[in-house]
């Protein structure tokens, strides 16, 4: 009896262990759910005339509700697309016109593609990674303030508006995934978008901005 319970066990574990092999090998598919923050550091350039010599602006970070879809292509290679909902970000009055306070916002949606070399064997219950990928900068909902349209001669009959250019830009990547088993697991990443774009306003002025943000994300996901 004892040897039939010890022959079922063993029979067990090996089925379990070659499940969990199998977990992060070539076809599995993951998704995950969690949240991401994005921190610009910003290097502006001057507004156009007419304006204060100097006059530039920065940018707050922010925060959304995120998560991703992961395909492994080998055991190591993979393809890994973060989705997530907009990020809301404000700009502020910086260098001549630093003080003045808020001038304008806008929601940005970052759609990235990365390629992924997932380290150690594919049954490892901790595997670091790098990526690159490129980044879609999609700006929109762009509003602006009455100190915006005060500094620009802007009128609430006919208010001072932005326009901010969508752009590309090359995102290396570095992050972890930690297996809780072969189903459930967490995933953190930090990557920084190389994203410069520019600012139209209707008065004819514009300004460019390099964001260049560090961004950082964890989720928790769920392998098929």
């Amino acid at each position: 009896m004892n040897k039939h319970i010890v022959r079922a066990g063993a029979a067990l574990a090996t089925v379990l262990l070659a499940t969990a092999a199998q977990a992060q090998v070539a076809g599995t598919f993951s998704v995950r759910i969690g949240a991401t923050h994005i921190a610009p550091q910003v290097r502006s350039g001057d507004l156009s005339a007419p304006s204060f010599p100097g006059t530039r602006v920065d940018v707050d970070p922010a925060s959304a509700l995120t998560g991703g879809l992961n395909y492994m292509l080998t055991d190591h290679w993979a393809i890994d697309v973060p989705i997530g909902l907009p990020f809301k970000h404000s700009f502020y009055g910086d260098g001549a016109i630093a003080g003045v306070g808020k001038v304008g916002e806008t929601k940005v949606l970052p759609a990235t593609v990365f390629a992924q070399y997932r380290f150690g064997e594919a049954n490892a219950s901790f595997r670091p990674y790098l990526g690159l990928g490129v980044t879609y900068a999609k700006f929109f909902k762009e509003r602006t303030t009455a100190t915006l349209n005060a500094l620009s001669g802007g009128t609430p009959a006919n208010p001072t508006t932005a326009d901010i250019d969508d752009r590309f830009g090359l995102t290396p990547q570095v992050g972890f995934v930690y297996n809780f088993n072969e189903r459930w697991f967490v995933d953190a990443a930090y990557y920084k978008s190389f994203l410069k774009t520019r600012t139209h306003l209707s008065s004819g002025q514009s300004v460019s901005i390099r964001l260049n943000p560090n961004v950082f994300a964890v989720g928790i996901g769920y392998r098929f």
